[in-house]
């Protein structure tokens, strides 16, 4: 029989496939025109009343030897996660992460969705020689020279969308990529920084945690990742299956309080206070909170072991990423 032995978490924030002089002068100029901030009430605001509010110490948390400090530290966290990924010797990765405007669009947008084709594409990066540092770190998450297909267990995806299905679980059911389609950089991040070199079959769990107005509520998240831990342990084939929650944490305002809630209650399996969430809290960025729901229920017999968490300030308002990267202990 499978058995979960392994669990992941990883922010994949544009911040980490920028440079260090990128946190430390290009998030000033981009950051005020970001129209997705919503407040720590969860009300929505602006940057300009955000860097009025911002506290008088603001600017000092935001100078370049601090972004640079933390830089290092993010860099330092991946490569670590990317040792464990690969010394966990899995046999397949269930990646649960967020589409946003990539495969779906508002016109048809599934709260859950789960791909099961063969493989799945990613998209080669497409840059200019007067392309901006912005771009350049966006197409990081891309492939270099030509797209890639990277392998997905086909197989056991397929057994998980019937399976979901006879639960009463409403799951999207991909089989392929249309023209023109490609992962969704929740994904395509996970396989560039911390698969290249394997061939590791994945399996796509699609959550749409951005758009309102189907947003799964955390409650249901969990009833997904409860589902799934069971139907895994289930599934008649003798593997090794890991799960990774990719995205999040607080975003675009950093709000360490929410994110320091959420570590202490994954490492007590509090999983009652992570189902109490209330959803006004998980707008814009910090709604790819909920694919850490998911995939700490489905893991939850395991013990979270290690985590390194970085308030990722990149202006005086204080917007930016909580950025967490996370491993629960691996079984032999």
């Amino acid at each position: 029989m499978a058995r979960i032995v392994a669990a992941f978490g990883s922010s994949h924030s544009i911040m980490l496939a920028s440079q260090r002089e990128d946190w430390q002068h290009g998030f000033r100029e981009v950051d005020p025109k970001n129209p997705h901030y919503y407040d720590r009430a969860g009300e929505r605001t602006n940057y300009e009343a955000l860097l009025a509010q911002a506290p008088a110490q603001a600017e000092s948390m935001v100078t370049p030897e601090e972004m640079g400090r933390r830089f290092d530290e993010t860099q330092e966290a991946m490569a670590e996660l990317r040792r464990r990924i690969q010394a966990a010797r899995l046999d397949v990765l269930l990646v649960v992460g967020d589409d946003q405007h990539e495969l779906f669009r508002t016109t048809n947008n599934p709260a859950f969705a789960i791909y099961y084709g063969a493989t799945i594409r990613n998209a080669k990066a497409e840059l200019s020689p007067g392309d901006g540092w912005y771009k350049q770190a966006r197409m990081a998450r891309q492939e270099p020279g030509a797209d890639r297909d990277y392998p997905v267990k086909a197989d056991m995806a397929e057994w998980l969308i019937r399976q979901l299905c006879d639960r009463d679980f409403d799951i999207t059911a991909m089989d392929g990529l249309e023209r023109g389609q490609y992962e969704g950089h929740a994904f395509s991040f996970i396989h560039r920084w911390f698969l290249q070199g394997t061939e590791l079959p994945v399996i796509p769990v699609i959550v749409n945690t951005f758009d309102p107005p189907n947003q799964p509520t955390p409650r249901r998240c969990i009833q997904l990742g409860a589902a799934l831990r069971e139907l895994v342990q289930a599934y008649p084939e003798d593997l090794r299956v890991g799960v990774l929650a990719s995205g999040g944490l607080s975003h675009f305002v950093v709000d360490e309080e929410l994110d320091h809630g959420i570590i202490q209650a994954l490492r007590e399996k509090d999983m009652q206070w992570l189902a109490g969430l209330d959803p006004k809290q998980l707008q814009a960025g910090s709604s790819e909170i909920r694919n850490w729901l998911i995939a700490a229920e489905a893991v939850k017999e395991l013990d979270l072991e290690w985590v390194s968490y970085v308030p990722g300030y990149r202006s005086p308002a204080l917007t930016g990423t909580g950025l967490c990267f996370a491993a629960w202990r691996t079984l032999d």
